[in-house]
C-alpha cells in the first residue's frame, strides 16, 4: 500500500487539529467507536455527493484513523492523481469487480493494521441496491465491518457499531440496513430508502 498523508507525522498531526477546528466551525460533531480493531472495512454511507469525501477526510483526521478509500480509477489520473493517491485513494477498475475483492482480501492478509473505506452504493447517483463487495471482502479477510456514516441532517460523522460477517449476508444486511435507516445524505433523494425496504 502506498504511504499516505495519514502516515506523514508532522502533517497528519497538524491535520488532526485543523480538521477538528473546521468541523467545529461548520457546526459538525464526530463520534468514534471505542473498540480498538487493527483491521476492518468501513462502510461509507450514504454516498450521494462529492462533499462526502471532504467530510470523510475531516472525520478521519479528527479521529486519527489512518484510512484508505476505494475510489474510481479516474480520481487517481491527471494532474491531481498523485494528490488523491497521497490522500489514500485506492484506484478501482469497476469492470474487474471480482478481481478487486480477491486483491483486497490478499491486501488485508498482508498487513497487520489496515482500514479501508468502501462506499457500498458504488456511486453517488441513485441506486436500487448496494454492491456487496464490501461484505465479501470483510468475510473473506476475516475482518469486521464498521458502520461509518456522514449524516448531513444531524451534522455528525463517525464510526458506529462493528459487525462481524457471519457468512449469511441476508441476515447480516438486515442489521446493517436497520442502522442506516435514519442516516441522511447530502442529497437524500439519491440514497436508498431503507425505511421502505
Amino acid at each position: 500500500m502506498q504511504k499516505t498523508i495519514f502516515y506523514t507525522p508532522v502533517i497528519s498531526h497538524a491535520m488532526h487539529y485543523i480538521a477538528r477546528c473546521v468541523l467545529f466551525l461548520l457546526g459538525w460533531t464526530f463520534k468514534a467507536n471505542p473498540q480498538v480493531v487493527p483491521k476492518y472495512v468501513v462502510i461509507a454511507a450514504p454516498h450521494t455527493s462529492n462533499w462526502d469525501f471532504f467530510y470523510t477526510m475531516l472525520v478521519a483526521f479528527a479521529l486519527r484513523i489512518k484510512v484508505y478509500a476505494m475510489g474510481k480509477k479516474s480520481l487517481t489520473e491527471g494532474p491531481v492523481g498523485r494528490v488523491m493517491l497521497w490522500f489514500g485513494i485506492i484506484p478501482i477498475d469497476r469492470s474487474q469487480s471480482n478481481s478487486v475483492v480477491a486483491q483486497t482480501i490478499e491486501t488485508f492478509n498482508q498487513h497487520d493494521n489496515l482500514v479501508i473505506i468502501i462506499p457500498p452504493s458504488g456511486t453517488r447517483n441513485k441506486v436500487q441496491y448496494w454492491k456487496t463487495g464490501f461484505y465479501h471482502i470483510a468475510h473473506g479477510a476475516g475482518v469486521p465491518i464498521a458502520l461509518g456514516y456522514i449524516d448531513y441532517k444531524r451534522k455528525c460523522g463517525g464510526i458506529g457499531p462493528f459487525i462481524t460477517p457471519s457468512g449469511d449476508i441476508e441476515k447480516d444486511m438486515v442489521e446493517i440496513r436497520e442502522y442506516y435507516k435514519n442516516i441522511t445524505g447530502k442529497n437524500p433523494e439519491k440514497q436508498i430508502d431503507f425505511k421502505a425496504v
